[in-house]
């Protein structure tokens, strides 16, 4: 995508962009139908990746080279067995790399994808460099939409004459009681919502439970100057998109009116106010118990498969300090952080570095409050503007969608991007954003503050796909730190005298305010507190890629560490992330649990191997 001259058309290789991928995908499906493996893999580049979202391997997985491509097909290319595969609009050509969007069937479902092919460099033949294929429906339980939607009024004769209301009022009465869920879903914020929705629509039993009051809590009870830092074309959720009037960047309050708004429009089956205590499985029935606290009553739930959806963000990672034992003042994680009101007078210490410490350090002294960030490692800053313009919009902007971009399409373009390679994509535009704001990025380290672009430069994405951590979208807190207004320290925290915060190398910190913003412990922390250590060992890490860069450990697994896909404990599922990847991900995670309750077979190529505990 680097090389901006054509290749000179050959003989057997026309210019024309629609020629040459029919051609090639062609070809692709006489090999497949063939069984032909050899062929099929001489069709790819050697240094080519084949991401499969559950169509071919019933799990997540990127094979990479000829001789994983081969190896994968040698076990699936009979169950699968594929066919159709044809362009699904008009190819694209970016200078010698031709980029379609393509659509194709399996003997149980049908797919859609994304294929980039370029020329090789001693024949000249094209060759495929990505293929994306991704499972979208099963055949025989296709969602019931557009021609095929339910009538929802009773006309003619019609036994059961009972009201749409009605039937939804017995449903959720018999729910959890006389009618066992299949799915039990634990965390009701964007993922679990999300999921939800999806198996509604696909007809599987479930039960999304979350311990707030009330849909959208986990974002009204957050600072109240919380905004999204993703724009909205990023963000919708599965079957409602925003409104076109919707803000860019949507305040918290919105967003938890808008969850609870879906919630009940899709008719999520959810259950708030609900503890889940404990789970067990039993291997033999191949079920869990779920012990469960539903607003005072104690219940007993038997899921067949059991969803974690309780956030990558989910679970606060408060470090243990000495002297917190004897700190005179008040002390909480920044996910219980209220906002500024009440700190007045106050000296506020914010330990941390990344969004969160920014929102909230911004907020306090825009409030009179006198606040000190402590920033104990470097920290990658991205400005919004520059990031919604150069990072997210050829595929997420008003732009794009005005270019003829769906949020489908965009997914799907992001999704063919193998994770081994995307960093690639992502140094020059990084390097972009660090020529164009150079003096912006001069004054904050004129400030002192650490700076830092990844380990490898390639910016956001990657270290949030790595390591969650690490950075943050500047919507305005990164002035204040510039210009002194937000106070700045470095090092770690030593211990916590009665009053203030003490550094490793002495500096003392006048504090009647001690705010953690540090951060989130792995998803398998979950597993740990519901289901015992033993379970979560068996599981492993939860999210990163292996990249053995900066809090992602190798080896190189290729894909995120156990999250929408089947882990090493059976009935145990993971689903988190941001909006995007709620709603794209929660696709492929509900078809995998629809084929299992459908009795579909579902042999997983490749099950992620467990390299990491924690």
């Amino acid at each position: 995508m680097t090389q901006t001259l054509e290749p000179p058309a050959t003989e057997s290789r026309p210019n024309d962009p629609q020629q040459r991928v029919d051609a090639w995908l062609a070809e692709f499906s006489e090999a497949l139908a063939a069984r032909d493996v050899a062929r099929v893999t001489g069709m790819f580049a050697t240094d080519s990746f084949w991401r499969d979202l559950v169509s071919f391997t019933w799990n997540i997985k990127t094979v990479e080279g000829r001789e994983q491509i081969a190896d994968m097909l040698g076990s699936r290319l009979d169950d699968t067995d594929p066919r159709g595969f044809r362009t699904s609009e008009p190819p694209t050509a970016d200078g010698d790399v031709l980029s379609a969007f393509i659509e194709f069937e399996t003997a149980t479902g049908r797919g859609v994808g994304h294929l980039r092919l370029r020329p090789d460099a001693d024949t000249g033949e094209d060759t495929a460099w990505t293929l994306l294929t991704s499972l979208q429906e099963l055949k025989g339980y296709e969602e019931r939409s557009g021609h095929t939607r339910v009538l929802g009024a009773v006309h003619g004769s019609d036994p059961d004459r009972r009201s749409w209301a009605e039937k939804r009022e017995d449903e959720e009465l018999e729910l959890g009681r006389a009618v066992q869920p299949y799915v039990l879903v634990v965390g009701g914020g964007q993922g679990g919502i999300a999921l939800g929705a999806r198996l509604r629509q696909l007809g599987v039993p479930a039960i999304v439970v979350d311990r707030h009051d009330r849909p959208g809590d986990q974002w009204r009870k957050r600072y109240k100057s919380l905004c999204l830092h993703d724009p909205v074309w990023y963000d919708h959720l599965p079957y409602l998109p925003f409104p076109a009037n919707w803000p860019t960047f949507a305040p918290k309050d919105k967003i938890g009116d808008w969850l609870e708004f879906y919630t009940k429009v899709m008719e999520v089956p959810y259950w708030s106010k609900t503890t889940c205590l404990s789970a067990s499985y039993d291997e033999d029935a191949q079920q869990w118990t779920v012990e469960i606290d539903r607003d005072g009553e104690r219940m007993t739930l038997h899921p067949r498969q059991l969803v974690l959806a309780t956030g990558m963000s989910g679970k606060a990672s408060v470090p243990t300090i000495p002297g917190q034992d004897i700190f005179a003042g008040e002390q909480h994680h920044s996910s219980q952080h209220p906002g500024p009101d009440g700190y007045v007078g106050k000296n506020v210490v914010v330990i941390g570095s990344n969004n969160s410490a920014h929102d909230i350090c911004k907020a306090l002294v825009e409030n009179g409050v006198d606040t000190t960030m402590v920033q104990r490692s470097s920290t990658h800053i991205v400005r919004s503007d520059s990031l919604m313009e150069i990072g997210l919009g050829a595929l997420y902007s008003e732009q794009a969608v005005e270019n003829g971009m769906t949020t489908k399409k965009a997914d799907l373009t992001f999704a063919s991007l193998p994770y081994r390679i995307m960093h690639e994509f992502q140094i020059p535009i990084y390097n972009e954003i660090r020529e164009r704001d150079k003096d912006f990025y001069d004054r904050l380290e004129a400030a002192g503050f650490d700076l830092d672009f990844g380990d490898d430069d390639s910016g956001l994405f990657m270290k949030y796909l790595r390591r969650g951590s690490g950075y943050y979208i500047d919507v305005g807190a990164c002035d204040l730190v510039a210009d002194g207004t937000i106070k700045l320290a470095h090092g770690q925290v030593d211990h916590l005298t009665e009053n203030s915060v003490v550094l490793a190398d002495g500096t003392e910190l006048p504090a009647d305010v001690v705010v953690y913003a540090t951060g989130y412990g792995s998803m398998n922390g979950w597993a740990a507190d519901l289901m015992g250590q033993e379970v979560a060992d068996r599981v492993g890490k939860v999210w990163g890629l292996g990249s053995d860069t900066t809090k992602d450990p190798g080896p190189w697994e290729g894909e995120q560490r156990n999250m929408w896909k089947p882990t090493q404990q059976p009935g145990l599922w993971f689903h988190g992330g941001n909006l995007h990847q709620s709603r794209h991900y929660s696709l492929y995670l509900a078809l995998q649990l629809k084929a299992r309750r459908e009795g579909i077979p579902t042999p997983v190529y490749g099950l992620q191997e467990v390299h990491h505990l924690s």
